[in-house]
Protein backbone atom coordinates (compact mmCIF):
# COMPACT_ATOMS: atom_id res chain seq x y z
CA UNK A 1 0.00 0.00 0.00
CA UNK A 2 1.04 3.58 -0.61
CA UNK A 3 2.18 5.50 2.20
CA UNK A 4 1.99 8.54 1.01
CA UNK A 5 -1.54 10.76 1.36
CA UNK A 6 -3.03 7.74 3.47
CA UNK A 7 -5.40 8.23 6.02
CA UNK A 8 -4.28 6.85 9.45
CA UNK A 9 -5.97 6.36 12.56
CA UNK A 10 -3.63 6.26 15.82
CA UNK A 11 -4.85 5.91 19.65
CA UNK A 12 -2.41 6.01 22.44
CA UNK A 13 -0.86 9.34 20.44
CA UNK A 14 -0.98 12.41 22.71
CA UNK A 15 2.56 10.60 23.95
CA UNK A 16 5.40 7.92 23.45
CA UNK A 17 5.23 5.42 20.29
CA UNK A 18 2.02 6.90 19.07
CA UNK A 19 3.10 10.45 19.23
CA UNK A 20 5.93 9.46 17.01
CA UNK A 21 4.38 7.76 14.86
CA UNK A 22 1.38 9.86 13.95
CA UNK A 23 4.27 12.59 13.49
CA UNK A 24 6.01 10.37 10.89
CA UNK A 25 2.80 9.50 9.28
CA UNK A 26 2.49 13.38 8.93
CA UNK A 27 6.24 14.07 7.70
CA UNK A 28 4.88 11.18 4.56
CA UNK A 29 2.22 13.31 3.59
CA UNK A 30 -1.04 11.33 5.86
CA UNK A 31 -4.14 12.71 6.96
CA UNK A 32 -3.69 11.71 10.54
CA UNK A 33 -6.87 10.77 13.34
CA UNK A 34 -5.34 11.33 16.72
CA UNK A 35 -6.99 9.86 19.62
CA UNK A 36 -6.56 9.76 23.48
CA UNK A 37 -7.92 10.69 26.80
CA UNK A 38 -5.79 13.88 27.40
CA UNK A 39 -7.72 16.50 25.13
CA UNK A 40 -4.68 19.08 25.39
CA UNK A 41 -1.82 16.98 24.29
CA UNK A 42 -3.64 15.75 21.21
CA UNK A 43 -3.79 19.45 20.30
CA UNK A 44 -0.54 19.78 20.85
CA UNK A 45 0.23 16.56 18.37
CA UNK A 46 -2.06 18.01 15.72
CA UNK A 47 -0.47 21.22 15.28
CA UNK A 48 2.74 19.42 15.31
CA UNK A 49 1.32 17.19 12.49
CA UNK A 50 0.16 19.93 9.97
CA UNK A 51 3.49 21.76 10.67
CA UNK A 52 4.04 19.40 7.40
CA UNK A 53 3.58 19.98 4.26
CA UNK A 54 0.50 17.94 2.84
CA UNK A 55 -0.43 16.43 6.26
CA UNK A 56 -4.09 17.17 7.57
CA UNK A 57 -4.83 16.11 11.44
CA UNK A 58 -8.17 16.01 13.12
CA UNK A 59 -7.86 15.53 17.43
CA UNK A 60 -10.71 13.41 18.56
CA UNK A 61 -10.93 12.72 22.30
CA UNK A 62 -11.34 9.10 23.48
CA UNK A 63 -11.30 6.48 25.91
CA UNK A 64 -10.55 3.23 23.84
CA UNK A 65 -12.10 1.45 26.81
CA UNK A 66 -15.55 2.65 25.42
CA UNK A 67 -16.80 0.49 22.58
CA UNK A 68 -18.80 3.64 21.53
CA UNK A 69 -16.53 6.24 21.71
CA UNK A 70 -14.00 3.82 19.55
CA UNK A 71 -16.96 3.54 16.83
CA UNK A 72 -17.43 6.93 17.10
CA UNK A 73 -13.51 8.03 16.57
CA UNK A 74 -13.73 5.63 13.03
CA UNK A 75 -17.08 7.54 12.26
CA UNK A 76 -15.62 10.94 11.93
CA UNK A 77 -12.35 9.73 10.60
CA UNK A 78 -14.35 8.51 7.86
CA UNK A 79 -16.84 11.43 7.64
CA UNK A 80 -14.11 13.71 7.52
CA UNK A 81 -11.47 12.09 5.18
CA UNK A 82 -13.51 9.23 3.69
CA UNK A 83 -11.89 6.25 4.69
CA UNK A 84 -9.46 5.04 6.79
CA UNK A 85 -6.22 3.14 4.97
CA UNK A 86 -4.62 2.29 8.64
CA UNK A 87 -5.53 1.80 12.19
CA UNK A 88 -2.72 1.57 14.94
CA UNK A 89 -3.92 0.17 18.11
CA UNK A 90 -1.48 1.63 20.53
CA UNK A 91 -3.51 2.72 23.27
CA UNK A 92 -1.35 1.02 26.55
CA UNK A 93 -1.02 1.75 30.46
CA UNK A 94 0.46 -0.38 32.63
CA UNK A 95 1.34 -1.26 36.86
CA UNK A 96 3.96 -2.23 38.28
CA UNK A 97 3.53 -4.29 41.73
CA UNK A 98 4.10 -7.73 43.34
CA UNK A 99 1.21 -9.96 42.43
CA UNK A 100 -0.45 -10.35 45.92
CA UNK A 101 -0.21 -6.21 46.47
CA UNK A 102 -1.46 -5.07 42.80
CA UNK A 103 -5.03 -3.71 43.45
CA UNK A 104 -7.57 -5.32 41.60
CA UNK A 105 -9.14 -2.35 39.98
CA UNK A 106 -5.83 -1.20 38.67
CA UNK A 107 -4.96 -4.79 37.16
CA UNK A 108 -8.54 -4.80 35.47
CA UNK A 109 -8.16 -1.29 34.03
CA UNK A 110 -4.73 -2.42 32.54
CA UNK A 111 -6.91 -5.10 31.07
CA UNK A 112 -9.54 -3.28 29.94
CA UNK A 113 -7.14 -0.93 27.94
CA UNK A 114 -4.66 -3.18 26.85
CA UNK A 115 -6.21 -6.15 25.69
CA UNK A 116 -10.64 -4.16 25.66
CA UNK A 117 -8.92 -1.18 23.79
CA UNK A 118 -7.65 -3.03 21.14
CA UNK A 119 -10.63 -5.35 20.15
CA UNK A 120 -12.86 -2.46 20.37
CA UNK A 121 -9.70 -0.39 17.66
CA UNK A 122 -10.00 -3.78 15.64
CA UNK A 123 -13.94 -4.13 15.23
CA UNK A 124 -14.10 -0.68 14.56
CA UNK A 125 -11.41 -0.64 11.92
CA UNK A 126 -12.07 -3.67 10.58
CA UNK A 127 -15.79 -2.51 9.86
CA UNK A 128 -14.69 0.01 7.38
CA UNK A 129 -11.90 -1.65 5.85
CA UNK A 130 -14.24 -4.43 5.08
CA UNK A 131 -16.40 -2.29 2.69
CA UNK A 132 -13.45 -0.66 1.14
CA UNK A 133 -12.15 -3.88 0.75
CA UNK A 134 -8.61 -2.98 1.81
CA UNK A 135 -6.71 -1.74 4.94
CA UNK A 136 -4.07 -2.40 7.32
CA UNK A 137 -4.42 -3.13 11.09
CA UNK A 138 -1.47 -2.62 13.12
CA UNK A 139 -1.27 -3.57 16.97
CA UNK A 140 1.67 -2.53 18.81
CA UNK A 141 2.18 -6.01 21.12
CA UNK A 142 5.94 -5.60 23.40
CA UNK A 143 8.84 -7.60 23.44
CA UNK A 144 7.15 -9.00 26.86
CA UNK A 145 4.13 -10.85 24.83
CA UNK A 146 6.59 -13.11 24.17
CA UNK A 147 9.36 -13.58 26.99
CA UNK A 148 6.92 -11.79 30.24
CA UNK A 149 8.90 -10.39 32.96
CA UNK A 150 7.87 -10.21 36.99
CA UNK A 151 6.32 -7.26 38.96
CA UNK A 152 3.92 -6.55 35.35
CA UNK A 153 1.72 -8.90 35.10
CA UNK A 154 -1.44 -7.35 33.11
CA UNK A 155 0.53 -5.79 30.94
CA UNK A 156 2.35 -9.17 30.08
CA UNK A 157 -0.77 -10.96 30.03
CA UNK A 158 -2.26 -7.86 27.53
CA UNK A 159 0.69 -8.24 25.12
CA UNK A 160 0.23 -11.76 24.87
CA UNK A 161 -3.05 -11.22 23.91
CA UNK A 162 -2.51 -8.79 21.62
CA UNK A 163 -0.39 -10.91 19.51
CA UNK A 164 -3.32 -13.85 20.07
CA UNK A 165 -5.76 -11.60 18.78
CA UNK A 166 -3.52 -10.66 15.33
CA UNK A 167 -2.95 -14.14 14.91
CA UNK A 168 -6.89 -15.42 15.21
CA UNK A 169 -7.73 -11.99 12.66
CA UNK A 170 -5.24 -12.99 9.96
CA UNK A 171 -6.16 -16.74 9.79
CA UNK A 172 -10.13 -15.48 9.92
CA UNK A 173 -9.20 -12.66 6.88
CA UNK A 174 -7.18 -15.46 5.34
CA UNK A 175 -11.19 -17.44 5.35
CA UNK A 176 -12.64 -14.69 4.04
CA UNK A 177 -10.00 -14.68 1.36
CA UNK A 178 -9.73 -11.12 2.29
CA UNK A 179 -6.00 -10.73 0.91
CA UNK A 180 -6.28 -6.96 0.86
CA UNK A 181 -6.63 -6.46 4.63
CA UNK A 182 -3.25 -6.48 6.67
CA UNK A 183 -3.52 -7.17 10.70
CA UNK A 184 0.46 -6.66 11.39
CA UNK A 185 1.74 -7.04 14.94
CA UNK A 186 4.84 -4.98 16.38
CA UNK A 187 7.20 -6.37 19.35
CA UNK A 188 8.91 -3.20 20.59
CA UNK A 189 11.73 -3.56 23.34
CA UNK A 190 12.57 -1.02 25.90
CA UNK A 191 11.83 2.66 24.54
CA UNK A 192 12.68 5.99 25.68
CA UNK A 193 8.36 6.93 26.31
CA UNK A 194 6.64 8.78 29.65
CA UNK A 195 5.17 5.16 30.07
CA UNK A 196 7.61 4.39 33.00
CA UNK A 197 7.08 7.38 34.49
CA UNK A 198 3.44 7.10 34.12
CA UNK A 199 2.98 3.67 35.52
CA UNK A 200 0.88 2.58 38.88
CA UNK A 201 3.87 1.72 40.82
CA UNK A 202 3.27 -0.19 44.35
CA UNK A 203 6.72 -2.15 44.50
CA UNK A 204 8.19 0.79 46.63
CA UNK A 205 11.16 1.43 43.95
CA UNK A 206 11.32 4.03 41.82
CA UNK A 207 10.62 2.50 37.82
CA UNK A 208 12.93 3.31 35.23
CA UNK A 209 13.69 2.08 31.72
CA UNK A 210 15.13 -1.38 31.53
CA UNK A 211 18.16 -1.04 29.46
CA UNK A 212 19.16 -0.93 25.99
CA UNK A 213 16.19 2.06 25.37
CA UNK A 214 15.05 2.66 21.83
CA UNK A 215 13.63 5.74 20.62
CA UNK A 216 9.98 5.92 19.95
CA UNK A 217 11.12 7.38 16.44
CA UNK A 218 12.51 3.38 15.63
CA UNK A 219 9.47 2.15 16.41
CA UNK A 220 7.47 4.71 14.00
CA UNK A 221 9.60 3.85 11.22
CA UNK A 222 8.88 -0.06 11.31
CA UNK A 223 4.83 1.10 11.86
CA UNK A 224 5.05 3.18 8.82
CA UNK A 225 7.49 0.55 6.60
CA UNK A 226 4.12 -2.13 7.62
CA UNK A 227 2.05 -0.23 5.47
CA UNK A 228 4.66 -0.27 2.18
CA UNK A 229 5.70 -4.19 3.09
CA UNK A 230 3.23 -6.01 6.18
CA UNK A 231 4.63 -8.44 7.70
CA UNK A 232 2.82 -10.58 10.55
CA UNK A 233 5.19 -9.60 13.53
CA UNK A 234 8.01 -7.47 13.66
CA UNK A 235 10.52 -7.15 16.49
CA UNK A 236 11.83 -3.52 17.04
CA UNK A 237 15.39 -3.50 18.68
CA UNK A 238 18.55 -5.92 18.84
CA UNK A 239 18.35 -6.88 22.06
CA UNK A 240 14.74 -7.84 22.04
CA UNK A 241 15.03 -9.89 18.67
CA UNK A 242 18.01 -11.69 20.18
CA UNK A 243 15.55 -12.66 23.22
CA UNK A 244 12.36 -13.70 21.55
CA UNK A 245 15.07 -16.14 19.36
CA UNK A 246 16.76 -17.21 22.19
CA UNK A 247 13.28 -18.05 24.14
CA UNK A 248 12.23 -20.72 21.47
CA UNK A 249 15.63 -22.43 22.11
CA UNK A 250 16.11 -22.12 25.89
CA UNK A 251 13.14 -20.39 27.73
CA UNK A 252 13.54 -21.71 30.99
CA UNK A 253 17.10 -19.58 31.09
CA UNK A 254 15.29 -16.65 29.07
CA UNK A 255 13.16 -16.61 31.63
CA UNK A 256 15.41 -16.70 34.56
CA UNK A 257 17.60 -13.79 33.30
CA UNK A 258 14.60 -11.68 32.07
CA UNK A 259 13.60 -12.17 36.33
CA UNK A 260 17.47 -11.33 36.88
CA UNK A 261 17.73 -8.50 34.64
CA UNK A 262 14.17 -6.79 35.32
CA UNK A 263 15.00 -6.86 39.42
CA UNK A 264 18.23 -5.13 39.00
CA UNK A 265 17.32 -2.85 35.96
CA UNK A 266 13.84 -2.01 36.17
CA UNK A 267 13.77 -0.93 39.47
CA UNK A 268 16.05 1.62 40.69
CA UNK A 269 17.83 -0.23 43.72
CA UNK A 270 18.55 3.80 45.22
CA UNK A 271 15.43 5.52 44.51
CA UNK A 272 12.23 4.80 46.09
CA UNK A 273 8.73 5.48 44.68
CA UNK A 274 5.52 6.13 46.80
CA UNK A 275 2.30 4.07 45.60
CA UNK A 276 -0.32 5.12 43.43
CA UNK A 277 -2.13 4.78 40.66
CA UNK A 278 -0.38 6.47 38.16
CA UNK A 279 -2.33 7.23 34.97
CA UNK A 280 -4.68 4.55 35.33
CA UNK A 281 -7.58 6.11 35.98
CA UNK A 282 -7.01 9.82 35.54
CA UNK A 283 -4.93 10.70 32.09
CA UNK A 284 -2.03 12.83 33.38
CA UNK A 285 -2.07 16.48 32.60
CA UNK A 286 0.14 18.29 30.32
CA UNK A 287 0.75 18.70 26.55
CA UNK A 288 2.50 14.96 26.41
CA UNK A 289 5.91 14.17 25.33
CA UNK A 290 7.10 11.41 22.83
CA UNK A 291 10.19 10.77 24.70
CA UNK A 292 10.69 9.64 28.78
CA UNK A 293 13.89 11.37 28.96
CA UNK A 294 15.90 7.48 29.03
CA UNK A 295 18.10 9.02 26.10
CA UNK A 296 21.48 10.44 26.13
CA UNK A 297 25.26 9.25 24.95
CA UNK A 298 25.96 8.39 28.47
CA UNK A 299 23.06 6.27 29.00
CA UNK A 300 23.05 4.54 25.83
CA UNK A 301 26.54 3.67 26.48
CA UNK A 302 25.75 2.41 29.75
CA UNK A 303 22.86 0.70 28.38
CA UNK A 304 24.65 -1.25 25.76
CA UNK A 305 27.55 -1.96 28.27
CA UNK A 306 24.88 -3.59 30.33
CA UNK A 307 23.08 -5.26 27.02
CA UNK A 308 26.65 -6.40 25.85
CA UNK A 309 26.67 -8.24 29.37
CA UNK A 310 23.75 -9.58 29.66
CA UNK A 311 24.08 -11.11 26.27
CA UNK A 312 27.58 -12.85 27.14
CA UNK A 313 25.87 -13.76 30.17
CA UNK A 314 23.03 -15.62 28.02
CA UNK A 315 25.28 -17.06 25.93
CA UNK A 316 27.83 -18.73 28.73
CA UNK A 317 24.28 -19.81 29.85
CA UNK A 318 23.59 -21.28 26.80
CA UNK A 319 26.85 -22.80 25.98
CA UNK A 320 26.89 -24.42 29.06
CA UNK A 321 23.16 -25.89 28.94
CA UNK A 322 24.19 -27.42 25.63
CA UNK A 323 27.89 -28.98 27.12
CA UNK A 324 25.55 -30.22 30.33
CA UNK A 325 22.70 -31.88 28.07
Amino acid sequence: MRVRESVVVITGASSGIGRATAVAFARKGCSVVLAARREEALEAVRQECERHRGARALAVPTDVTDAGAVDDLARRAVQRFGRIDVWVNNAAVTVFSPFLEVPLEDFRKVLDVDVMGYVHGARAALRVMREQGEGTLINVSSIVGVVAQPYTHAYGMSKHAVRALSASLRQELRLEKAKRINVCTVLPATIDTPLFEHAANYTGRKVVAMPPVHSPERVARTVVDLVRVPRREVVVGPTGRYLVLQSRIAPGLVERMMARQADRTHLSRKEAAPAGHGNLHVPAPGAGAAHGGWGGRRRTAMRRLATATLLAAAAAGLARRARTS
